[in-house]
């Protein structure tokens, strides 16, 4: 009998600087409702879905702690958390975490149709510098406003309405990374979720890449490790010209055969859905990509050993 759930990508357009938290998390609902409406079961937001993408200002001080969360859910985002109860959807957001000790992570959760937190995970990948780029008009500062994950890649299972699938989480850049895929792989993951905002085009004057070759990018990323690793995968961006920076869209659903079969057309607020068997992984987990039978770790030292890439000799 086919693992079957309704699975919904919610694309978000642009946030700007000045748009009031309140008028994001209206959105959120907006979209969340829409996705139920369509049978969704799950509903994927974006990386840092409550807020702009802060980490392109050099900010700090009061303003810069206003866009982390001390605690998830917290009072400004529970409307969010009571109508997905309501609605009995689960869903996946990621937000900027603030913890009780001080410390700042880049982060997701996937909370189950009963509101309650299934799963969490800090970003692990962070891209960008520590410090400004002198004379840049937007910047990538995560490393400065964030610290490293320090979760590592847990897996964990989903909802029983969902028939338990092993899920994992990425963000953003982490989608990149084929080793993080394969951990999650290892621990025989089914269903990956992850958000992601990512520029569009270099807004400082670099033309090595456009939107299309980086739209491109991140629809490969997605469509390759999701076939090497025998998952679906749902990757889901925020849009769209925010503030004068360019973010990409493209927003998808994956299946475990590496094909998109639902993607956003638009750079704007948008829900994409598709029916997903779960059971589909099985055609790569136990045959080409059958771990136990297949791979040959005593091979691959190098990953865990070195960071940097050395040419021979």
């Amino acid at each position: 009998m086919p693992r079957l759930i309704r699975v919904a990508a919610a694309q978000m357009g642009p946030t700007q600087k000045a748009e009031p938290r309140a008028e994001t998390l209206a959105r959120m609902i907006r979209l969340l409702e829409d996705a139920a409406a369509k049978g969704a079961q799950l509903v994927v937001f974006p990386e840092l879905a409550f807020t702009t993408f802060f980490p392109r200002w050099l900010i700090a001080g009061e303003e810069l702690e206003s866009y982390y969360e001390k605690s998830m859910p917290n009072p400004q985002v529970q409307p969010l958390f009571d109508r997905a109860k309501e609605l009995k959807v689960g869903f996946y957001v990621g937000y900027a975490e603030l913890t009780p000790e001080g410390k700042h992570f880049n982060s997701a959760i996937t909370v189950g149709p009963d509101g309650e937190i299934l799963g969490k995970y800090r970003k692990v990948h962070l891209p960008g510098s520590v410090e400004p780029r002198e004379g840049a008009r937007f910047q990538q500062l995560e490393k400065r406003y964030f610290e490293y994950g320090d979760m590592g890649f847990p897996a964990f299972r989903g909802a029983p309405e969902w028939h338990r699938p092993v899920m994992g989480m990425l963000i953003c850049n982490d989608r990149r990374w084929p080793e993080a895929w394969r951990v999650y792989g290892l621990q025989d993951v089914e269903l990956m979720v992850m958000g992601y905002n990512s520029a569009a085009y270099d807004p400082n004057g670099g033309t090595t890449e456009n939107e299309e070759i980086r739209t491109f990018h991140s629809n490969i990323s997605a469509q390759a490790n999701a076939y090497m690793n025998a998952t679906w995968a749902i990757s889901v961006a925020k849009a769209g010209n925010e503030d004068g920076s360019g973010l990409i869209g493209g927003s998808c659903i994956v299946s475990p055969d590496g094909v998109i079969v639902a993607q956003a057309q638009s750079l704007e607020d948008e829900v994409v859905v598709a029916e997903i068997d779960l059971d589909a992984v099985r055609q790569g987990k136990d045959k080409m990509f059958h771990f136990a039978s297949h791979r040959r770790p005593e091979h691959y030292k190098l990953i865990v050993e070195q960071v940097g890439a050395k040419a021979p000799v």
